[in-house]
């Protein structure tokens, strides 16, 4: 192994990080989950302390087996949140030059769907707090440019997946699903026709919870069948607006 300040080819390596686009769901709005960076323990450099920015951090060569267990294991450390690998999805390497002041870093940005759950911040970083997507502070490095691609990412995306899975508690009404698919594609749909299109598919199983109804101003309650989304899926499913 190459001592520390050497390399074992004739070209210096560039460094590789993880960063994270955490997408969570509060009912109205989109959210995404952002920390404030802190002063780096390990650098001569505080690059952006003390601004925004996607939770993420640099691979660990000996420990991480691949980068998406980097961005779990960061956004464990700087977040307090414990995903699995498989939450993890691929969004697009950023490898330009100028990207960030401290070396030669090349990113590898992956997003993930999560509950809105408290968040506690840890090593760099001083804070970690949800942002509507509509009110998200300028953000440091080039995560903007993060975002807006995992924001594209998650919308053509959502033809494919069964998104609301991991946005919306158990137990949901029609609008309350309604209202995700608006806030990630930016659009208005007529409740009717958007409540046929869910049904025809057979996604959705009515929930009986004993509460009574009094003609349609007590909404209808449903769970996913995700077993019945997984075989539509396998059949080459897609889902159109």
């Amino acid at each position: 192994m190459a001592k520390k300040g050497q390399y074992t080819y004739e070209y210096p390596h560039p460094a590789v990080t993880a960063d994270c686009v955490v997408f969570g769901y509060d009912g109205k709005e989109l959210k995404v989950l952002l920390i404030k960076r802190g002063a780096e323990k390990e650098a001569s450099t505080t690059a952006y302390a003390g601004e925004w920015a996607l939770p993420g951090g640099f691979m660990d060569i000996d420990k991480d087996k691949t980068i998406a267990h980097t961005a779990q294991r960061e956004l464990k450390e700087e977040t307090g949140l414990k995903l699995g690998i498989k939450d993890f999805k691929e969004v697009a390497t950023f490898s330009d030059i100028k990207r960030d002041p401290r070396e030669r870093v090349i990113t590898i940005a992956h997003y993930a769907l999560v509950k809105l759950s408290d968040v506690q911040a840890d090593t760099d970083a001083e804070k970690a707090e949800w942002f509507s997507i509509e009110d998200v502070p300028s953000l440091a490095f080039d995560h903007d440019k993060i975002l807006r691609v995992a924001c594209s990412r998650l919308r053509q995306n959502i033809h494919f997946e069964p998104v609301g899975f991991e946005l919306m508690p158990e137990v949901f009404t029609l609008p309350q699903l309604q209202n995700l698919y608006e806030a990630i594609l930016e659009v208005k749909f007529d409740r009717r026709n958007f409540a046929n299109k869910m049904k025809h598919f057979g996604m959705l199983v009515e929930v009986e919870d004993g509460t009574p109804r009094h003609g349609t101003r007590t909404p209808i309650k449903y769970r996913f069948d995700k077993d019945n989304y997984d075989r539509l899926k396998a059949q080459g499913f897609q889902l159109e607006f």
